[in-house]
């Protein structure tokens, strides 16, 4: 039996997961490439095969044969633009053909989110490689609105009265398998995900409170705050930047625009922040 020509990465994670569930409720054969291939999730037509983004070899070995990837964006690291940077050479290398590609809203190079930054590096890299490309700019995930908020109930950070058109990572894993099963009709295209409207982190804090039934409220810090209250994880520098970034880009208003790129792409409405918090496990 000849090998699946899609490949998805990423399949032990939230979202790559999801997407790799879908392909196989549809019966497409896939190749999941992972770094711990008994993590991956036990699929029919999926086929589990050991690489790591940085492991250039392991990876041309990987994608030998294959024609579309979906590159879900590596975990967060100071070296993550490398990374991809490795991964896409060697996914040249083993021919594939076509790098549907998880990147983030408003990537650019002067983006105020700066792991935005990376990934407008990422597509920029991408492009010059001459592979079809189709790029999925996801906002915020909507799941992680609930942790957004600290024990006490409040959720702190420099946002100002900012918004977010948090998307669900249901509605990205639909998107993208929609996509994949005809990858051709999606050739440079770049999508915008969002969520059928921008919240405010006030308004966030409010559909918690209703949905979960506890007391949330929003504190604005000041970017100096910010740092003051995350430098007790000892994270290093670039990561307390990441987060605290995270903040002032829906503060300066570079996360708030609603797409139609859900409901285009699946066919449905995009999701709510409240729909998808009501969906999730009590705390």
């Amino acid at each position: 039996m000849p090998e699946p020509t899609l490949v998805v990465t990423g399949a032990t994670g939230r979202l790559g997961g999801r997407i790799a569930r879908r392909l196989a409720e549809r019966d497409v054969p896939q190749r999941l490439l992972v770094r711990s291939p008994e993590r991956a999730p036990r699929l029919p037509g999926a086929t589990p095969v050991r690489a790591s983004y940085d492991d250039h070899e392991a990876v041309v070995r990987g994608l030998a044969g294959a024609e579309t990837v979906l590159m879900v964006s590596a975990s967060e690291s100071a070296d993550r633009l490398a990374q991809h940077r490795t991964f896409v050479d060697a996914a040249v290398e083993a021919g594939v053909r076509h790098l549907v590609y998880i990147s983030f809203f408003g990537a650019a190079p002067d983006a105020m989110f700066t792991l935005a930054r990376d990934h407008f590096h990422t597509e920029e890299h991408i492009r010059a490689t001459g592979l079809a490309y189709t790029f999925l700019r996801d906002n915020i995930y909507a799941d992680f609105v609930p942790d957004l908020a600290g024990a006490d109930g409040v959720i702190r950070g420099p946002a100002g009265h900012g918004r977010a058109a948090f998307v669900s990572q249901d509605d990205i894993a639909d998107a993208a398998t929609a996509i994949l099963n005809r990858p051709d009709e999606h050739t440079g295209a770049v999508y915008d995900l969002t969520g059928p409207e921008s919240l405010s982190l006030a308004e966030a804090a409010a559909v918690l409170s209703e949905v979960q039934g506890r007391r949330v409220t929003y504190h604005p810090e000041t970017i100096e705050e910010a740092y003051a209250s995350r430098a007790s994880y000892g994270a290093p520098q670039w990561e307390l930047d990441a987060w605290v970034s995270t903040y002032t880009a829906i503060a300066a208003g570079q996360l708030d625009r609603v797409s139609d790129a859900v409901p285009r792409l699946t066919g449905r409405p995009a999701t709510s922040v409240a729909d998808v918090v009501r969906g999730m496990p009590p705390r």
